[in-house]
């Protein structure tokens, strides 16, 4: 894409810029992998009260090889090959872990001492029979396993490890076998202090090089793609990968709306508002999910016309009213609501999306979701859910209009952490409409 030598919008300072007399670009995320450390918390410090508040006593999660479990990396069978179980207990309000493995992956195991207890199994009966024959022992109360119809990350178990794992249980353990759908909820739903450092780390980059990507747009010569493929550069740069399907990351879209989609090769021209929907994937672990949108100026303006500009600031608007309610205690629907009140009175068309999303571990994460009062559309049960401290969002500020060849919306993304009094943002909102001026 060609360099631009002048343009007419704010670029915020880029902390990953080169340093003074060298080439090499700063990457805050080269060093340790901080993962094993987060996950080793999470599971000491939040699990006991995600399995006490999803009324568990145990959790049993089967891992293998090739066609693992979603959760494997939260729970540390990342690396299974034979079929393990990793089962966790609550004992006296303290979380008591123990793996049933074969013998070629319990080295590692006993290495990583992440768990309590590494238990070796033969591999006849196998893993899964004396997990089975230790929970019946042991296990008075409910156990979890990961079939879930609302939530795929808890939704790991296949049929058949399902049926084969069931089998082995008595039918008294079998009467109290529950999803762990609440379970997981609880648990991947709220972010430790030091993944919300990471996650503001990543947000911060993640709406620079966008900033930076629009800096580089020639009018009647960049086409969407070429915006694409400036940060998919950026990315590569630094070797952080894709929040969700390369192919659809980053969005950018000059036209009319497309919805998910991939960037074409459209060619930008005056009069143009452009969307870039953008996510980075850091320490192959967090990931981020904001937006930013530019008016492409005709020969002579200085500023976009008046219904551009009215647009822009009422999508801009919503996003602050929801920023402002979102606090422990108020649930999705509700935060969905202010936005959709806000865009009646402001003549927008009805808009499909949610006003936001958890994310964190994946796009669409776990936890409640913002949305639900859209007009012809069921809540999902999670709109319901309250939000608590260390839920982290994308959420939007909508305005859809009509345009030649359909819609137009523009939907203000940012991401920010619910705390105890109210919210962060995790990376500088955008305030104004980014002016491209014309070629």
């Amino acid at each position: 894409m060609p360099l631009r030598s002048t343009i007419f919008l704010f670029i915020p300072l880029l902390f990953i810029s080169c340093s003074a007399g060298s080439d090499a670009v700063y990457n805050p995320f080269d060093g340790p992998n901080p993962w094993p450390e987060i996950r080793a918390e999470r599971i000491q410090s939040l699990l006991p009260e995600a399995m006490q508040r999803a009324d568990v006593e145990a959790w049993a999660v089967l891992c293998r090889s090739n066609n693992n479990d979603p959760l494997a990396r939260h729970v540390g069978c990342e690396n299974a090959v034979a079929p393990a179980v990793f089962l966790f207990q609550m004992i006296d309000n303290e979380i008591y872990s123990i793996v049933f493995t074969p013998p070629g992956e319990a080295t590692a195991l006993q290495e990583i001492a992440l768990h309590d207890s590494i238990a070796v199994t033969s591999r006849s009966p196998g893993a899964l029979a004396e997990a089975a024959g230790y929970i019946n022992e042991t296990i008075s109360g409910n156990l979890a396993l990961n079939f879930s119809e609302t939530n795929e990350m808890a939704d790991g178990l296949s049929h058949t490890q399902y049926l084969r794992f069931t089998d082995l249980l008595t039918g008294s353990v079998r009467n109290r076998v529950v999803s762990s759908d609440e379970l997981v909820y609880e648990w991947l739903s709220v972010k430790t202090p030091a993944e919300i450092d990471i996650l503001r780390q990543a947000a911060e980059i993640t709406s620079a090089w966008q900033y930076e990507a629009y800096s580089e747009v020639i009018p009647n010569e960049t086409t969407e793609k070429d915006i694409a493929d400036f940060l998919k550069a950026k990315m590569a740069e630094i070797g952080v990968a894709d929040a969700w399907s390369p192919d659809q990351n980053p969005a950018v879209n000059s036209g009319p709306d497309r919805g998910h989609a991939h960037p074409t090769n459209r060619v930008i021209r005056s009069g143009d508002v452009i969307q870039i929907d953008f996510g980075i994937r850091v320490y192959d672990m967090w990931v981020t999910d904001i937006q930013r949108f530019a008016y492409v100026l005709h020969p002579g303006e200085t500023a976009p016309p008046a219904d551009i500009q009215r647009y822009w600031e009422v999508a801009r608007d919503g996003n602050r009213m929801v920023f402002e309610v979102m606090q422990p205690g108020i649930t999705g629907y509700e935060v969905d609501r202010v936005q959709r009140n806000w865009m009646d009175e402001n003549g927008s068309m009805d808009v499909m999306w949610n006003t936001g999303h958890p994310v964190g571990y994946v796009a669409h994460d776990v936890g409640p979701s913002l949305g639900g009062a859209q007009r012809g559309r069921d809540p999902h049960p999670t709109a319901f859910r309250e939000l608590r401290a260390g839920n982290v969002f994308a959420f939007d500020g909508f305005l859809m209009w009509e345009i030649e060849g359909g819609t137009k919306t523009i939907s203000v993304e940012e991401m920010a952490v619910v705390t105890e009094t109210g919210a962060e943002y995790l990376t500088a909102p955008q305030e104004d409409l980014i002016l491209i001026p014309a070629n």
